[in-house]
């Protein structure tokens, strides 16, 4: 890598903007964390690293759009992968397009189409992402707003990241807690726009394939959310 750039810190990982091979790359380097005994640690962040990696092989074979591979470099605790151009985390670009705004119906449908018909195709791989919000999620805003009308484009815009918290083996409940993080994300960062989440709710069970796994889905999907609401009340 040449003219690495520290971007992003979160409690897992680095992020780093850099050339590689000629291309404009992301490389994300996880800590060591020096509490756990040595071995141990390489040991599991191996394992973890291997997994991300899995994980976005799969999304991308199933139509999600996720930055491409180029290594990983398990001594170097480290993915090297694709920097998306022209792209703003999609938290970004509802705070400043969409949040204390009128006349967004026709945005807020256009991210709801594109979110629901992803993260369905997405759950009916049996593959969960771990940690859906917004700031895990890309908007490529590289074309014109005239064309926010064009629903049929919706899915081609977002690009999912960060998928270190991912499962591929995924449950009726697994599923279903990743709706409701979505859910709590967006009334926790989006409080502003309250329709959000119905409209991607709306077109995920539009677009998950297999109606009766939906279906299993759904009613799991209104359990948790009853415990969580139970669990707020409580306190």
């Amino acid at each position: 890598m040449q003219d690495l750039e520290l971007i992003a810190q979160g409690a897992e990982a680095r992020l780093y903007k850099g050339l590689y091979l000629g291309r404009m790359s992301l490389v994300k380097e996880r800590f060591v964390k020096n509490y756990r005994h040595p071995e141990l640690d390489a040991r599991l962040t191996k394992d973890r690293i291997k997994a991300e990696a899995r994980a976005i092989i799969r999304a991308k074979s199933a139509g999600i759009a996720t930055p491409a591979l180029y290594l990983v470099d398990v001594e170097r605790r480290s993915i090297y992968m694709e920097y998306v151009e022209n792209a703003i985390v999609l938290k970004d670009f509802i705070d400043e397009n969409i949040s204390g705004k009128t006349d967004v119906d026709d945005l807020v449908e256009f991210i709801g189409r594109g979110l629901g018909a992803l993260i369905a195709k997405l759950h009916a791989k049996h593959m969960i992402h771990g940690d859906l919000t917004t700031s895990n999620i890309l908007f490529k805003n590289d074309s014109v707003e005239s064309s926010y009308n064009d629903q049929s484009e919706a899915e081609t815009r977002f690009v999912m990241i960060d998928f270190g918290l991912a499962r591929l083996d995924s449950t009726v409940e697994d599923k279903a807690v990743d709706l409701y993080v979505l859910e709590r994300s967006l009334l926790s960062a989006h409080s502003e726009v309250p329709t959000l989440f119905s409209r991607i709710f709306h077109h995920y069970q539009k677009h998950y394939q297999n109606k009766s796994q939906c279906e299993q889905v759904l009613a799991k999907y209104k359990q948790v959310q009853a415990r969580g609401r139970k669990r707020l009340m409580i306190g």
